[in-house]
């Protein structure tokens, strides 16, 4: 791992006298702490690594405060597939996975199977947003691709890597015809995205930022604002911890604390444990029960 800052980061490009934008994210130490307190087989930690870059660059549409979430359900060997990011760059992510994993292909049809996709979009102030489309591609970035087309109809293209404990992506997103006229975005559109797909998953994970924007848009190169930083930040808190438990009701929570004394529970993103002792059980009983 190295100690690069630029190594997890998110880049927004935007491309001169057109609606055409782009983000260009890299993920190394922020993943390293996703990944390390799980024991995930190596295509798991592929799959939940292109998640994880995916959301970063999906919250780059966001213009409020909040947060976006990516969450894939089936039947395979691996039954959920969750990952967040919030609009100043906390990133968080898990896998539920079985034994069939480990010799899975690593393909979304084969790890996950028929199911779904949710993408959640929660702003800070306001109503919570969901779009939901089946499962169809066998690449986590065809399979947003087709959200884009159905949810957002906006033309989007995405390139997502994972592996050698870093992930990488990158976003395309032609938006509505202002700064331009349509035939001029939609030629500008189209030479873009086939520079863009000639850049390798290997370019994309092992080169920096700005070489492959300098690679792939030598000719027309884009502007770069300031990027944005990216970490491992867990939402997870005692109080929402003991919220969790206060919605188990009073009769429950009474057999909770007859029955056992205490209770501790634990986060399934950070694993990080919170105890609460029978004075605590005692008070949550009470506080259920005005409720």
């Amino acid at each position: 791992m190295t100690d690069n800052p630029a190594a997890d980061q998110k880049q927004r490009f935007l491309f001169p006298d057109s609606d055409i934008r782009g983000e260009l994210v890299r993920l190394e130490r922020s993943l390293a702490e996703v990944l390390g307190a799980h024991d995930y087989p190596m295509v798991v930690q592929g799959l939940v690594g292109e998640a994880v870059a995916a959301v970063a660059l999906l919250t780059g549409t966001l213009k409020f405060e909040g947060r976006l979430s990516l969450q894939a359900q089936g039947r395979g060997p691996v039954s959920l597939l969750l990952a967040e990011c919030t609009h100043d760059g906390q990133l968080r992510a898990l896998a539920r996975h079985d034994e069939r994993a480990a010799d899975c292909p690593a393909t979304v049809t084969d790890l996950i199977g028929d199911g779904t996709m949710v993408i959640t979009i929660t702003p800070a102030r306001g109503r919570q947003y969901q779009g939901i489309v089946p499962l169809e591609g066998d690449t986590l970035a065809r399979c947003l691709e087709g959200y884009f087309q159905q949810s957002e109809q906006l033309p989007t293209r995405l390139w997502l890597a994972a592996g050698n404990g870093r992930a990488a992506g990158m976003l395309l997103q032609r938006l509505p015809d202002r700064a331009a006229g349509n035939e001029h975005n939609a030629e500008h559109w189209r030479h873009l995205e086939t520079l863009a797909d000639t850049l390798t998953m290997e370019e994309l994970l092992d080169l920096d930022t700005e070489t492959v924007l300098r690679r792939l848009f030598h000719e027309t190169p884009p502007r770069l604002p300031t990027p944005q930083g990216l970490r491992f930040g867990c939402t997870c808190s005692r109080e929402r911890t003991r919220d969790a438990l206060l919605s188990l009701g009073a009769a429950e929570l009474r057999q909770l604390l007859e029955e056992d004394g205490e209770a501790t529970l634990t986060c399934d993103f950070c694993l990080s444990r919170e105890h609460f002792d029978a004075v605590d059980l005692a008070e949550l009983v009470r506080e259920a029960e005005t409720r």
